[in-house]
This record gives structure tokens, sequence and C-alpha cells, in this order.
């Protein structure tokens, strides 16, 4: 599962170097797509799924805007030489977050082994012996999500329904505005 994930950090990084340095701007739109989406294997293999559907809710609303923006501007190329020292600082910058990804990855418990497990007074342990007397739900994962981590649950609503909004409002039909002649 590590070298999966290691391997994934490193397409990741290759398509951040993609995207900073090619010259045609829709291959760096697609490449930053492409890190969004490893990224967001990523968070499910870490078993993570809600953070992974919010991250391809984000990332596709993201790339159509981009994308948008650049077709309907015709702006596909990067004309002018790039700065040296902002090449060098990017690329030293990714390997500064690619190790230190590397060194939460390690600190990670192995897969399998709950970190709750091993914390008898873990806020996970409180959930399961108590949640069902402190908050009078039908079921545990539903006095979870709505009375213990309720503010999670909205924020995590709150950006998929905001992601919603924003699509239908980049791919409506009609546009409010009116074509002058």
């Amino acid at each position: 599962m590590f070298e999966l994930i290691f391997l994934l950090l490193i397409f990741c990084i290759i398509g951040a170097l993609v995207a900073v340095e090619t010259r045609d701007l829709l291959s760096a739109i697609i490449a930053l797509g492409a890190v969004g989406f490893g990224l967001s294997i990523i968070f499910l293999l870490l078993k993570a799924p809600d953070i992974a559907i919010t991250q391809i809710v984000v990332e596709i609303l993201c790339l159509v805007v981009l994308i948008r923006a650049t077709i309907s501007r015709d702006l596909t190329t990067i004309s002018g030489d790039r700065e040296f020292f902002g090449m060098i600082a990017t690329v030293v910058l990714l390997f500064v977050a690619f190790l230190f990804g590397l060194e939460v990855l390690r600190e990670l418990p192995q897969f399998g082994a709950p970190l709750f497990t091993k914390a008898p007074g873990a806020v996970t342990n409180v959930y399961l012996t108590e949640g069902l007397a402190k908050t009078g739900a039908a079921n545990i994962v539903t006095a979870i999500l709505l009375d213990f981590r309720a503010y999670d649950t909205l924020g995590e609503a709150t950006v998929l329904f905001t992601s919603i909004l924003g699509a239908m409002a980049i791919l409506r039909i009609r546009s409010r505005k009116k074509v002058r002649d």
C-alpha cells in the first residue's frame, strides 16, 4: 500500500512539473487535473472517501472554469521566457512538499491497525460506547454524523452544494447577457 501511495505522489509531482513547465495552457490545465485526481486516489487509499469525493467535485469545477476561460479567450500558449529563479524555486518547493508527505506517511499507523485501539481515551471509543445513550439516536452512524460531527458534516455538505451551484452556473445553456448586434 505504501508503495502505491509513493508512486501516486511521484505521479502528482511529475504532473505538477508538467503543469508548471509547459507552454500550452490547455496541457497545463490537463496536467493540473491529473494531479488533483491523483490526490483523490491517494485519499481513497488512505480510507478518506469523503475528502476524495470533495476533491473530485472541486477539481471538476476548477477544471471546467479553467478550460472555459482558456478556450473562450484563445489563450492557448504562453509567450516569452520563463524566469530561471521561479523554476528553481518551484522545483525546490515541490521536493520539500514531497519529503514532508513521505514523513507524514511514515508516521501513520499500519493499515488495519486503527489508532483508537492503542489509545483507550480516544474520542472514537467514546462515540462507540456512549454515543447512543448520549444522543438518543436510532443508530450509531446517525449519532456520530448528526450529533457529534454535525459541523463537519455541514461543512462537507456546504462544499458539495456550492460546487454543484457553481457548475450549474458555468454550464447553463443560456446566459443572462444579451448579445448586441
